[in-house]
């Protein structure tokens, strides 16, 4: 009678200590810049392009300053996200702090700022998580995410947009995939990714 097989232990690997690169870009040929709208911090532009590959064609694409996300984590490890209305979908979702980058603004600096304005807190011990791409097949925005740490509530949170509307909520981790998995949320993608970076690091 043959041996039966071994069983194959899943070992988790460790958290990464530093990002690996990313892959180099690849730059399309500019051809003519057809029209341009401006509109707050984003500008969409309708170019005729040709591709790296040889085709040529007329795109529509949204120019971003860029934004930063920052996955909030007390001391007693409770995830803080906010359930944030959205016009352009006009639902709430659940989402992590963010805010769109100012002209020439540092990523971090951006979001020490927005974490008070949005979720009333400090934070003494920052990770980088990496960034990603929300949207790329229509816009060049970057979103560097990031891990918040070392949490103290601020006795005056600094006044947000005119425009948010959103209540600050606590969670487990089995809490927030629960939420995640349930199929009763819109899934933000950026938050999601982030959420997904961070348990990386965490070693969740």
């Amino acid at each position: 009678m043959a041996a039966s097989a071994a069983p194959v232990m899943l070992v988790p690997s460790p958290p990464p200590d530093v990002m690996a690169s990313l892959p180099a870009s690849e730059p399309c040929e500019l051809l003519e810049t057809l029209e341009t709208v401006e509109a707050r911090k984003i500008r969409f532009e309708r170019q005729r392009i040709r591709l790296p590959m040889g085709v040529e064609g007329s795109f529509g694409i949204i120019r971003h300053p860029g934004a930063s996300l920052a996955v909030p984590i007390t001391n007693e490890g409770q995830v803080v996200v906010l359930r944030q209305y959205r016009f352009a979908v006009q639902a709430r979702l659940l989402e992590f702090p963010a805010g769109t980058l100012e002209t020439g603004e540092d990523p971090l600096e951006s979001m020490q700022r927005e974490l008070g304005e949005e979720a009333g807190y400090s934070a003494a011990r920052w990770d980088a998580l990496g960034p990603m791409l929300p949207c790329p097949g229509y816009s060049d925005e970057v979103i560097h995410c990031f891990l918040a740490r070392e949490l103290t509530p601020l006795e005056n949170p600094p006044a947000g947009d005119d425009d948010e509307d959103l209540e600050v909520l606590h969670m487990t981790p089995m809490e927030l995939d629960a939420r995640l998995a349930s199929g009763e949320e819109w899934l933000d993608g950026k938050s999601v990714t982030a959420w997904f970076r961070a348990k990386q690091l965490l070693g969740l």
